[in-house]
């Protein structure tokens, strides 16, 4: 059996209204001065409040930055940086999505080791320690609670991360209510997009790909897309929402041992120029990454085209297989109301090279793609999405 290394989160609590009860599950660890990083949509919907309200009747100080963008910036990660300073932080508490939770383990790294970010970027960069770090998401599609990376935005365009085992998580509190009162868009994207990082884990080309990211990603697709239609048109389905968020975890926990590869890598330009939603960026490529890649991994998209949609089992042949499950991955974006072309969310032909030139600069991400891209590839995947 090829060695591997397998990094997760030390602890997980999976319940609803676990978050309400924050200090009992975390406050031990954070100390007395929690720093909570959250984003202005968390705090105005008051998803954050019984958390914080936990933490003060337990006696802690809970200072709130809740000036997270999507797409995080450089310079709102060191403002957060030096409020947490300011505050004295013992502690930091990433409660919201991807951003906010991304935000949060760099605020815990920086202020913990005192290193320079820039010595900071890239795989395994980061040395620490960090302050104590407790992540509470509230969607189900980044799986930001059990992965070791965080990623910025730097300049106008360019995305950048840091990935080390260094900023996983103390404690990762999963609460199925945070995400009920989810859009249905953000519920279908976010969907995708740990849908997404199962597949992508699965087939990744990674030296580290093993035996428990596969496992993981399987179970995460066989979650996701039991639950996804109804998370979207019955956001109140509470059954449905715990397993997405369950999935969604499941998906993070593989692709962070298992990391993901092309669709990320040309998702990633879109996102940034043009300011579309991650998990959106990703189904719009999606299906065309897959269709470029099956060649090279034909057989591991048929392994798993049943477990995202249990009708494909009766479909004979890897080859037949994985092209259904390409056409069903790109009909399951269309039934969920999102956009399925570049062209509909205001990306023009124009922009499509620079975008495939922008995607190169992925290369932690290209290299475990099972299919070699070059920019010409770029082109034409962006090409046969608009």
């Amino acid at each position: 059996m090829t060695p591997f290394v397998f990094d997760t989160t030390r602890s997980l609590v999976f319940r609803r209204a676990a978050a309400a009860d924050l200090a009992g599950h975390a406050g031990a660890v954070l100390g007395k001065s929690c720093f909570v990083v959250t984003d202005a949509g968390v705090r105005q919907l008051g998803l954050c409040d019984a958390a914080i309200a936990s933490l003060e009747e337990a006696g802690h100080t809970v200072s709130v930055f809740d000036s997270v963008e999507a797409d995080p910036s450089r310079t709102t990660l060191m403002t957060a940086v030096d409020a947490a300073r300011a505050a004295g932080a013992t502690g930091v508490v990433g409660f919201g999505g991807g951003s906010s939770m991304d935000v949060a383990k760099l605020v815990a790294l920086l202020l913990g080791s005192g290193e320079p970010l820039d010595e900071a970027w890239g795989v395994g960069q980061a040395k620490g320690p960090r302050l104590p770090l407790v992540l509470v998401p509230t969607t189900a599609g980044t799986g930001s609670e059990v992965t070791p990376v965080s990623i910025i935005t730097i300049g106008e365009e360019e995305k950048r991360g840091v990935s080390s085992p260094v900023i996983l998580p103390d404690i990762a509190v999963l609460d199925p209510d945070l995400t009920l009162s989810l859009p249905a868009a953000v519920t279908a994207a976010t969907g995708v997009d740990a849908m997404v990082h199962a597949i992508e884990a699965y087939a990744s080309s990674n030296a580290n790909n093993n035996p428990l990211s596969r496992m993981l990603a399987r179970e995460a697709l066989r979650l996701l897309g039991a639950n996804i239609e109804t998370a979207v048109f019955e956001g109140g389905n509470a059954d449905a929402r715990a397993a997405m968020l369950l999935g969604s975890m499941l998906a993070g926990q593989a692709f962070a041992n298992s990391p993901v590869a092309a669709v990320h890598a040309l998702a990633y330009p879109i996102g940034s120029t043009f300011h579309v939603p991650h998990g959106l960026s990703n189904a719009l490529v999606l299906p065309h990454v897959l269709g470029f890649n099956a060649p090279e991994a034909a057989h591991l998209y048929a392994e798993i085209a049943a477990d995202a949609f249990p009708r494909l089992a009766e479909v004979e042949g890897a080859q037949a297989r994985c092209a259904a499950f390409i056409e069903a991955l790109h009909g399951l974006s269309a039934k969920l109301g999102l956009q399925t072309r570049l062209r509909e969310v205001s990306v023009p032909e124009e922009a499509l090279a620079k975008m495939a030139s922008d995607a190169m600069l992925q290369t932690r991400l290209l290299v475990n793609n099972p299919r070699e891209v070059t920019e010409a590839d770029a082109l034409a995947i962006y090409r046969a999405a608009w």
